[in-house]
């Protein structure tokens, strides 16, 4: 993967969130290889030395994120230290909404991502400019009159495809939309009800069309993130004008047996990126993607003798040729005078990444979508 900055001038830009759902370990994700508290701290869920892909002088990649690593390499990778924000609830349900909706105080009703669409598409011109992929919703893309199609199987994906032939399809198709056009114009819950169920026929309709002009010569593993990953690809390789993606993967919630657990989870994802991004690469329509990853938090600084349990402060990462790779932010001390109920402290509020992503990449004014200012990380390259 390499930076072609020219071409993406001409190019909306995409973003695709992957979300580390349940607590990704930062410590032994991004690992602190030259801190003596690193091994005191983890006596028994610690990565040997030897094995650590090396960042820097303080810092290297966990061993199974060996693709990531040679994209940082190649200045593609932007390592994001101490991510969060104040008084972490440690609670996954909390935590997760907080980050979707950026509100740490109230209860948020607002997905970012959802009032960023309204941004880019203020009319709901284009039903498929967000989509969600997995069995629900994800609530940072929820915002009232934002459409987002949700996909759980791209190849199956559809509404009454089990009805052939194709024109007795059309025929009840056809009814559906007249059934629900005329709850527009008719109140508020009606109008939503309405336009929902005209919004999914149309997203349906458009997105069905990706797998079938896709083809590519790269092969990707057989994982779950590297399928939905591929879905990304189809749809973003069809031109349908979709500016985000949302995805997951876990569970990272490693309480026991993280070890093993962990390594299998980042080598998938670290793969499944090399994929996509290859996939890409072999279309030519690269340059204007970045992947966003991120957890609800990270874990306790000190291993419980087989896993780690809820932390605070975590890591981030962007990917793509736009990336100006490096590390941004600082550390958190792992000192214990420094921890937080044994917890590595945030140094860098999530609301400011996001206004990097929203600013810096999708040309959208971050304040009134994250609730004010925040230090912003210049991870993306300026053209």
């Amino acid at each position: 993967m390499t930076k072609h900055h020219d071409a993406s001038k001409q190019k909306d830009p995409v973003i695709v969130v992957l979300q580390l759902t349940g607590g990704n370990d930062y410590i032994n994700t991004v690992i602190p290889h030259n801190n003596s508290h690193y091994y005191n701290h983890r006596p028994t869920v610690r990565i040997s030395e030897s094995d650590i892909l090396t960042i820097g002088k303080e810092t290297g990649f966990h061993p199974a994120l060996k693709e990531i690593s040679e994209m940082y390499s190649e200045g593609n990778v932007a390592v994001i230290h101490g991510v969060g924000y104040e008084n972490s609830p440690r609670s996954h349900f909390r935590s997760m909404d907080i980050w979707h909706t950026c509100e740490p105080d109230t209860l948020g009703t607002e997905g970012w991502l959802g009032k960023a669409v309204k941004e880019l598409d203020p009319n709901s011109d284009n039903v498929v400019t967000a989509v969600s992929i997995g069995p629900s919703l994800f609530r940072a893309l929820v915002a009232p009159s934002v459409p987002v199609a949700t996909v759980e199987d791209l190849n199956n994906y559809g509404l009454l495809t089990d009805i052939s032939p194709e024109e007795k399809r059309s025929r009840v198709l056809d009814r559906y939309k007249r059934m629900y056009a005329p709850m527009v114009g008719t109140g508020p819950i009606m109008d939503f009800l309405g336009k929902t169920g005209i919004d999914a026929i149309a997203g349906a309709d458009i997105l069905n069309v990706a797998p079938t002009i896709y083809q590519s010569n790269v092969e990707y593993a057989d994982s779950s993130i590297a399928n939905k990953l591929r879905s990304i690809s189809q749809i973003h390789l069809a031109n349908l004008g979709t500016r985000v993606f949302y995805c997951d993967i876990g569970s990272f919630d490693t309480h026991s047996d993280q070890l093993s657990t962990h390594e299998n989870l980042l080598s998938s994802v670290s793969i499944a990126i090399q994929n996509f991004f290859d996939d890409l690469k072999h279309h030519d329509e690269g340059d204007n993607v970045v992947v966003f990853l991120f957890s609800e938090f990270g874990r306790r600084v000190l291993d419980n003798g087989g896993g780690t349990d809820h932390g605070a402060a975590g890591v981030c990462l962007a990917i793509g040729p736009s990336v100006n790779g490096g590390e941004y932010g600082e550390y958190p001390s792992l000192d214990n005078d420094k921890l937080d109920q044994g917890d590595l402290v945030p140094s860098l509020d999530f609301r400011g990444v996001y206004s990097t992503l929203l600013e810096d990449w999708l040309k959208v004014d971050p304040v009134p979508i994250v609730g004010g200012h925040f230090e912003r990380p210049s991870f993306i390259t300026q053209t």
